[in-house]
């Protein structure tokens, strides 16, 4: 996992994991009356980097830290009596979920840009993952016991998906922020096409986001570029966002 978690090109599926993340009621709606996208549309996807960077290639350390700092944001996060759906931040299932999204949206950008793994290097990385749950509230148990296992969780679980309006409009403020650098503004349809062209079909139709033959091609294309070029860049930039979210959280512990 460590070797994999430093590769930047992981960065491309923060979008898919995202949206998957939010088609969870408790987590869509939690999100939604909780986070501030208006003026803070990055806030999660900073958060969920410093994150993972820190458990998988941090010190103990930066461990300690972050899960101080996201069990302070959590603590907030909750249901009021009465709403519906409810939900918790510590809920260990939807940490299960978050964990899970984060697991298989890095395997399937690795997969497209590397080819897969070899059964061992898969089997190991899975187990390691495990901790993006069990570092919070999740107990070590819930974590699907081998790879298989978690398939048919996956599986299960994205085929109980759901969408609303109040989710949409999440995805709405994700996929056209307005309160963030002009740079940001430009690389958005790149963002949303990437984000769309990794997310499994029946997602897409929750989102009610279109994908046409036509862009798959486009998707596929530019898939096979970035598997040509990405792996022969050099190492310090393809690390690059893992040192800078290190020091980051290290500046600010």
């Amino acid at each position: 996992m460590t070797d994999i978690s430093r590769e930047a090109i992981l960065l491309a599926a923060g979008g898919r994991a995202i949206l998957l993340q939010l088609a969870v009621p408790g987590i869509g709606h939690g999100v939604a009356r909780h986070s501030d996208f208006d003026h803070h549309p990055l806030r999660r996807l900073h958060g969920t980097l410093t994150y993972v960077y820190a458990l998988a290639t941090g010190t103990e350390a930066d461990v300690a830290a972050v899960r101080r700092a996201v069990n302070r944001a959590h603590a907030p996060v909750r249901s009021a009596p009465g709403d519906d759906p409810a939900y918790t931040a510590m809920d260990p299932a939807l940490q299960l979920w978050v964990a899970a999204t984060l697991y298989d949206s890095a395997m399937v950008m690795h997969e497209r840009v590397y080819g897969a793994l070899s059964p061992d290097d898969a089997d190991a990385i899975y187990a390691e993952y495990a901790i993006l749950g069990t570092a919070l509230q999740m107990p070590a148990g819930l974590w699907p016991p081998d790879r298989a296992a978690f398939r048919t969780y996956w599986d299960a679980r994205v085929a109980s998906l759901s969408v609303d309006e109040t989710v949409l409009g999440v995805q709405r403020e994700l996929f056209s922020p307005r309160k963030v650098p002009a740079w940001i503004r430009a690389l958005m349809p790149l963002v949303r096409f990437v984000t769309i062209g990794l997310l499994p079909a029946f997602v897409r139709s929750l989102y009610a986001l279109n994908w046409t033959p036509r862009q798959e091609r486009r998707f596929t294309r530019l898939l096979r570029a970035t598997a040509t070029i990405y792996p022969r860049l050099p190492r310090a930039i393809r690390h690059a966002p893992q040192r800078y979210y290190l020091r980051r959280l290290r500046a600010h512990p």
